[in-house]
């Protein structure tokens, strides 16, 4: 097979997620286990940071991976799930992996597939842990799929687990509460290995908690050892204060992921890079965390959050696709001047779409769309959904007629926000 030929393989005959949700997900980690092991367990040859939640971890998997680069390490990067290219997935200090490894690996895996019936995610992870032993990396940031406890990545032994924050989303997979989701996502904590947690939370930081106590692993709240202040946006950066609680240190860093939601992140990344110092034979210097952070796009590819598209209008586009993201959106859009708000707008069917309708501003011209796969919500549907909220506009056939009508549509000085779900925005960029 060739490249194209290889990828509609792994997207046709494979049980896809992205394409038709809860029925790809394989509820134990047996098919990886078998594949990883037929590959010789490529996860234990190389060092990981294993990196979960609801809402950030892309964001914080990135910074993670900016930061070790700077300082370097040869770092992997694992993500998921792509926006534009299927190699966005599986990064080698930024570099996407080539398309003639992807080909190879599957031809020459074409059997054990056929034989373990495994879904697109687990021959993407046994890709990915292949690809990073093959190249010998110095640690690599593996992002969580869905979950933590039963996603294919949780085979590996990481150096530190970290989890950003929990919100409801999934819960069809996950479950009803907050407290069963944190449940999930605390699967990924290992016997004796630290493990961070970017925000307390009510709800979730017990269950945290108890995890680690069974598991005597050792762990770190990001939001009790460090604190954001003063955020600032100039020249395309975010600037913002970091203080150490109950210590007079005090000091300032940049990003060029410009949402002001990024200080929760950036909290996370600072406390885990501490603790990696700590715990193992990694040294990372404050020089190289100050030069990861002010160039994460640049050095990893990272897109898709609070990026912008073009600037008279403005058109920005962000990723935060269920209550919590969608709650961080509104902020920084509440944040940004304009004469008019215009909002393309779409999901797909499985989310909590009313609790995200609810969050959304009634003053804005709406451009409802329909992303280009199976679980896209119908653009009619969604408008009258919206409708019930007090939100208004008209439905288009594509993502790309909403962006055309609204670019049209929109004064220089007004703002066109795009998003409601990860695959418009990919459209969209």
């Amino acid at each position: 097979m060739n490249y194209q030929q290889t990828l509609d393989f792994l997207y046709s005959k494979l049980p896809m997620f992205t394409r038709v949700g809860a029925s790809a997900f394989k509820k134990d980690l047996t098919n990886t286990i078998v594949f990883c092991n037929a590959l010789n367990n490529p996860q234990d040859k190389f060092k990981s940071i294993h990196v979960a939640g609801t809402n950030g971890k892309g964001s914080t998997s990135h910074m993670l991976a900016a930061i070790l680069q700077a300082q370097g390490y040869k770092t992997g990067l694992y993500t998921s799930p792509h926006l534009k290219d299927f190699r966005e997935r599986i990064r080698i200090n930024g570099k996407m992996i080539a398309k003639t490894e992807v080909v190879s690996f599957i031809n020459d895996q074409k059997e054990l597939i056929e034989e373990v019936e495994p879904s697109f995610f687990e021959v993407t992870v046994a890709l990915a842990f292949d690809h990073f032993a093959k190249h010998q990396v110095d640690i690599a940031i593996i992002e969580v799929g869905l979950g933590g406890r039963l996603d294919s990545t949780n085979i590996i032994t990481p150096e530190t687990s970290v989890i950003t924050n929990i919100s409801m989303d999934h819960m069809n997979m996950l479950g009803d509460t907050l407290e069963e989701i944190a449940g999930e996502k605390a699967g990924i904590i290992k016997k004796g290995i630290p493990v961070v947690i970017g925000e307390t939370q009510e709800k979730s930081s017990p269950v945290f908690i108890k995890k680690a106590k069974d598991m005597n692993a050792p762990i770190s709240f990001a939001d009790q050892e460090l604190t954001a202040t003063n955020f600032k946006l100039t020249k395309g950066k975010l600037s913002l204060s970091l203080n150490k609680v109950g210590n007079k240190i005090n000091y300032t860093l940049e990003s060029d992921l410009t949402g002001t939601y990024q200080h929760k992140n950036i909290l996370t990344v600072l406390q885990t890079i501490a603790i990696l110092n700590q715990t193992s034979k990694f040294s990372i210097s404050a020089e190289s965390i100050a030069n990861g952070l002010k160039q994460v796009k640049k050095l990893t590819g990272l897109q898709g959050r609070w990026q912008t598209l073009n600037q008279h209008p403005l058109v920005i586009c962000d990723t935060g696709h269920n209550e919590a993201g969608i709650a961080e959106v509104i902020k920084n859009i509440d944040q940004t001047p304009y004469e008019k708000l215009h909002i393309v707008f779409g999901m797909v069917k499985d989310k909590d779409i009313s609790k995200v309708l609810s969050l959304l501003p009634q003053n804005a011209t709406y451009y409802f769309c329909k992303p280009d796969l199976e679980r896209g919500l119908d653009a009619g549907d969604l408008k009258e959904q919206a409708a019930a909220f007090s939100l208004t506009g008209n439905s288009y056939s594509s993502v790309q007629s909403a962006k055309e009508t609204a670019m049209k549509s929109a004064n220089p000085n007004d703002l066109i926000f795009i998003g409601g779900s990860t695959f418009v925005v990919a459209e969209a960029i």
